[in-house]
C-alpha cells in the first residue's frame, strides 16, 4: 500500500519525459511521503488504546465542583526558594505561617465541633466507635484539602498543618479511650492507609459522575457494608452541595481564619446550593 506514491511518481516522469534532476527531486519527495505515511500508520497501531477496557468520565455542569473560572497557576517563586523548598523546608509565603497555622488548627477544629455526628451515624447506621468517627471526619477533612488546595502554595502548606491536626486528635482520642500503646499504633497505621487511599477515591470521584463518587464513599466511608441505597444518594447528595458551597467561599478569608460552615445533612431543597445566587437590585439600579 505504502510503495503506489513511488510507483505512481516515477510512471508519470517517464512519460512525460523529465529531466533527471527533476525525477530524483521528486522521488526524493515521494520517498518521504510514503514514509511518513507508513509512520503514521505504525504509531497510530502502537499507540491506540484499548477504549473498551477505559472508563469514561462524565463531568455534569450542574454538579461541577471546581471553578469555572480560570484558575491560578503556581506561584513564581526564586531560585532560593525552590532551593530550600527542594531540601524539604517551605520558602516564604504570602501570609505569615504562624497564622496559616493556626488557620489550619481552626479549620480542623470546625470539622470536629460543627458536625453532627450522631446525625451521620443515625441516617449511614454506622456504630458509634472511633473508627465511624474518624470516617465522617476525614470526608470533612478532605473536602476541605480539595478547597485550600486551590489557594497556591500557602493554601498547599495550610493543608499539611489540617492533616498534622487531624492526627494529633486522633492519637488523643485514642488514648482517652484508654487504648494501649501497641493497639494503637495499630490502628493509627491502619488508619492511614484509610486515610491516603480515601484521597484518592474521593478525588476521582468530585471529578467524575455521581456513580464513582458513590463507590467511593461506598469502599470508604460505609466500608464496604451499605444495603440501603437510599444512604449513597443521601451523602452523594450532601457532598456535591457541600463542595460547590464551600468553593464559593472567599480563599482569603480562608488562609487567615479557617472558618468553614457546612451545610445540613439532610435539607428540604438541597438543589438550591447548586444555583448560584443573583444580585438583587432596587428601581435606582443600586
Amino acid at each position: 500500500m505504502y510503495r503506489r506514491p513511488l510507483q505512481s511518481a516515477v510512471r508519470q516522469l517517464l512519460n512525460a519525459s523529465a529531466s533527471r534532476a527533476v525525477l530524483g527531486k521528486v522521488i526524493v519527495q515521494a520517498v518521504c511521503q510514503s514514509r511518513a505515511v507508513v509512520a503514521c500508520r505504525i504509531t497510530a497501531d502502537a499507540w491506540v488504546p484499548n477504549l473498551s477496557q477505559c472508563r469514561s468520565l462524565h463531568i455534569t455542569r450542574e454538579l461541577c465542583t471546581v471553578k469555572e473560572t480560570a484558575q491560578t497557576t503556581d506561584e513564581e517563586v526564586g531560585t532560593f526558594t525552590k532551593l530550600i523548598e527542594a531540601m524539604g523546608f517551605t520558602g516564604p509565603l504570602k501570609y505569615n505561617k504562624w497564622k496559616i497555622k493556626i488557620a489550619a488548627l481552626r479549620m480542623y477544629t470546625c470539622c470536629v465541633e460543627r458536625i453532627n455526628y450522631d446525625e451521620f451515624f443515625e441516617k449511614c447506621s454506622l456504630p458509634d466507635t472511633l473508627n465511624s468517627w474518624f470516617l465522617v471526619a476525614q470526608l470533612h477533612v478532605w473536602m476541605c484539602l480539595v478547597r485550600m488546595r486551590q489557594e497556591g502554595r500557602a493554601g498547599k502548606y495550610m493543608c499539611r498543618y489540617i492533616v498534622h491536626s487531624m492526627w494529633e486528635d486522633v492519637e488523643q482520642r485514642s488514648k482517652i479511650m484508654g487504648i494501649d500503646a501497641i493497639h494503637r499504633k495499630e490502628s493509627m497505621k491502619v488508619m492511614t492507609e484509610t486515610f491516603y487511599a480515601a484521597l484518592f477515591g474521593y478525588d476521582e470521584g468530585i471529578l467524575s459522575d455521581d456513580c464513582v463518587l458513590a463507590a467511593a464513599l461506598w469502599r470508604n466511608m460505609f466500608n464496604r457494608q451499605c444495603e440501603d441505597p437510599r444512604q449513597l444518594e443521601m451523602m452523594v447528595e450532601y457532598v456535591r452541595k457541600q463542595m460547590q458551597f464551600i468553593d464559593a467561599l472567599d480563599g482569603e478569608d480562608l488562609l487567615l481564619t479557617g472558618e468553614v460552615k457546612w451545610r445540613p445533612l439532610v435539607e428540604e431543597n438541597a438543589q438550591s446550593i447548586l444555583k448560584v445566587p443573583t444580585p438583587t437590585y432596587n428601581d435606582a439600579g443600586l
